[in-house]
């Protein structure tokens, strides 16, 4: 078992602690809150132990689990790599670009595993369509969520969207041509809404909406290829596939038949894979101890890490000028 002591023991930092304290993969040594009023809070109610020093936490393990906000992630995780010990950090896996690419420098520098918590990367129900998914030619995603104060901090790109955004770049093989979006503030002081639309190299394109101030929870993807169409609901843990194949001379009376006006008959089958129930959460970070202990690839890179945040963060900078421009024109008419 691996000694693992976690940073952060905010609101996913507790399950952090909950899930690996439950794991057989994962010896939990304790963790460090810079909040001490907290940090004893949570020791006298769960009972994990309490460091009072980043660095004796971090002396007394061999794996650093970091579940503090995105502005520490560089900070600590360099304070890892110094100390030469593995590090899984949450997304986004830091604050800039140069601060990813350094991370990717210095771990590999010394040799050390990292591994990025992209946590839908382990939905069930993603991992149920994967096999299905060939070369997208078109994909759709809405996550919309409930207004939360938790994370209004960064635009919702960075909070949200960015989750929907690793998964597109794990699916889709393919360098960026262009991006296009928008974004508006509703109650933060960074947009709560954001759409983006994004075209590959390959042809594909990407439309991927977002909202923290919506009326109900969302988190759906529809993937098209050729010849097949896959709905995958992140949230409900539901995965549909839906495929054309050619028709057989004698379809049976229930059967879906199309004809298009050359006379191609193509008929329309459901797919409905089994999507195992799990914790996503709980897999990703026992697949992190697996590429350690079996000196295996890791399933979310920092370079994966570091992917998602340059679109993400791309996609903020189009909105943002696109403001600026409107701005602009706005005070030369007055």
């Amino acid at each position: 078992m691996l000694k693992v002591g976690v940073i952060g023991a905010g609101h996913l930092g507790k399950i952090h602690l909950k899930l690996l304290n439950q794991s057989e993969k994962y010896d939990l040594i304790g963790f460090y809150d810079s909040f001490e009023a907290n940090g004893k809070k949570v020791e006298a109610e769960f009972g994990y132990k309490y460091f009072s020093s980043m660095d004796e936490l971090m002396e007394a393990v061999d794996v650093v689990d970091i579940v503090t906000p995105t502005l520490s992630h560089y900070e600590v995780a360099v304070k890892a790599i110094e100390k030469g010990k593995h590090f899984f950090v949450e997304k986004p896996i830091t604050n800039t670009l140069e601060e990813a690419n350094s991370l990717i420098e210095l771990s590999s520098a010394k040799g050390l595993k990292a591994q990025v918590g992209h946590v839908e990367r382990f939905n069930p129900a993603f991992t149920a369509a994967l096999p299905h998914i060939e070369e997208p030619l078109f994909i759709e995603t809405h996550r919309l969520a409930e207004f939360n104060p938790r994370g209004t901090d960064v635009p919702v790109v960075l909070d949200l969207m960015i989750h929907d955004l690793d998964v597109i770049l794990s699916i889709v093989k393919s360098e960026i041509k262009a991006i296009h979006s928008s974004g508006v503030s509703v109650i933060s002081d960074t947009p709560d809404i954001s759409n983006a639309r994004i075209e590959f190299e390959n042809g594909c394109v990407v439309n991927v909406s977002t909202s923290r101030m919506s009326m109900k929870n969302m988190r759906k993807m529809r993937v098209f290829q050729r010849n097949a169409y896959i709905s995958i609901d992140f949230l409900e843990k539901k995965t549909e596939i839906i495929k054309m194949h050619k028709a057989p001379e004698n379809p049976s009376e229930y059967a879906m038949i199309l004809q298009n006006d050359k006379g191609d008959r193509r008929e329309i089958c459901f797919e409905h894979p089994e999507v195992l129930p799990n914790n996503a959460i709980l897999d990703e970070l026992e697949s992190f101890a697996d590429s350690i202990v079996n000196d295996t690839p890791i399933r979310v890179s920092l370079e994966d890490g570091r992917d998602a945040l340059k679109v993400a963060l791309e996609i903020i900078a189009y909105f943002e000028q696109a403001q600026q421009v409107i701005k602009d024109q706005t005070i030369e008419k007055e």
